[in-house]
């Protein structure tokens, strides 16, 4: 069929996705549920998992808000240091140049 294709996300996003996911269903595994000894879930501890779920997800949209807000200053600020960084070596070597006294 000629639907439009979804974007598969590179290899370390995926990565990262499922490092996040693996550490946040253990955190609020081990935060909500006490008792091993039933197969299912009681009121309480679903309540429990849905709740730590809900903020760790909230907490990690506001992390990469910020982080999209601040990425392209700090990118900036990366940029203008090498910029600056190439032009010092770049005029060490030139008095280096005409420094040395040529043989011939």
């Amino acid at each position: 069929r000629g639907g439009e294709r979804v974007p598969v996300p590179p290899l370390f996003q995926l990565r990262d996705f499922l490092l996040v996911y693996n550490r946040m269903t253990e955190l609020c595994f081990r935060h909500c549920v006490s008792n091993l000894n039933y197969r299912l879930l009681t009121g309480r501890e679903e309540t429990c998992l849905d709740s730590c779920a809900a903020k760790l997800v909230h907490s990690n949209h506001r992390l990469m808000s910020a982080y999209v807000a601040l990425m392209p200053a700090i990118m900036q600020r990366r940029v203008s240091d090498y910029e600056a960084s190439a032009a010092r070596a770049s005029q060490s070597s030139a008095e280096e140049g005409s420094a040395t006294p040529t043989a011939l």
